[in-house]
């Protein structure tokens, strides 16, 4: 499992920008739990297009940001200062389960069913910021499902097809991927957004605005790469809409930061992070 302008396509090197590119009740953290356990606790730049397509492809575009920039960086340099955010504190139990099962099933690997409340709203939001910045994004079949199960069926239609023509075979090349978005031989490509927290900004009945403030993992890792993995940090905010009984993006734009400064643990080699992504598997994230 990130588009600089309105459409969301960001082009500044090194990470995710203004802009998305395709994730209640304060500034409390979401805590974790694995796939596949017990449910019985929960669970650059393109033309401009009409402003219905573009409130479409702002409703996407997680990871194509940092990709993008990731495919047309050439040679980095390091940020000295992490860009802080401002905000109120945490309470002090907002890591502590609520009791309230957040979600009800899944469709596919995505979690499903969530509550008609704040908590569900968060939960979903982080849930889709996640399966929206996977590596699945980049095959075309496995796009369309995760825009269908994410997003308002209002604009999924368009969405694909604009997504279609975003993740085209030369930006595929441009990532490292043969132009049908395969991985080459020998080489694992490495695309997750890892939610850091979640926070509900406003709220009616049926719709609700949560920020997704997420880390995410871009690159190629293994022997030969041109491309190695880089970590980025970025504020997703959803837009959700409650319909048949759950909530879907009606759409998303995304901010870099708050990103903390770097420490210093060594790099780690290829082989080792292609082993870690084979390895260790994704969480499903609920309030």
């Amino acid at each position: 499992m990130s588009l600089g302008d309105e459409r969301g396509y960001g082009d500044e090197p090194g990470g995710r920008t203004e802009d998305a590119y395709s994730t209640l009740g304060g500034t409390r953290q979401t805590r974790t739990r694995l796939p596949g356990g017990d449910d019985s606790d929960g669970y650059g730049r393109r033309p401009p297009r009409s402003s219905r397509s573009l409130v479409m492809v702002v409703g996407v575009v997680v990871l194509l940001i940092a990709a993008i920039a990731f495919a047309n960086r050439g040679g980095g340099e390091a940020s000295g200062d992490g860009g802080g955010g401002s905000g109120e504190k945490a309470e002090a139990s907002s890591t502590a389960p609520t009791g309230t099962k957040p979600v009800q099933g899944r469709n596919g690997l995505i979690a499903t069913g969530f509550a008609h409340d704040e908590q569900g709203a968060q939960s979903a939001a982080a849930n889709y910021a996640v399966a929206l910045g996977s590596a699945d994004m980049f095959d075309k079949t496995r796009r369309d499902g995760i825009l269908q199960v994410t997003h308002d069926p209002a604009v999924v239609a368009d969405l694909q097809a604009d997504m279609a023509q975003a993740y085209s075979p030369g930006f595929l090349a441009n990532v490292g991927l043969n132009e049908d978005g395969s991985t080459p031989s020998g080489l694992t490509f490495v695309s997750r957004t890892m939610p850091v927290g979640t926070k509900l900004t406003t709220r009616s009945a049926d719709s609700a605005t949560v920020e997704v403030w997420c880390t995410g993992l871009v690159g190629m890792a293994g022997q030969g790469s041109t491309k190695p993995v880089t970590a980025t940090w970025f504020t997703i905010t959803e837009k959700l809409k409650w319909i048949e009984n759950d909530w879907k993006i009606e759409s998303s734009t995304q901010s870099e930061g708050p990103t903390p400064v770097n420490s210093d643990n060594r790099a780690s080699t290829a082989d080792d992070i292609a082993d870690a992504v084979d390895s260790y598997g994704g969480f499903t994230y609920a309030r």
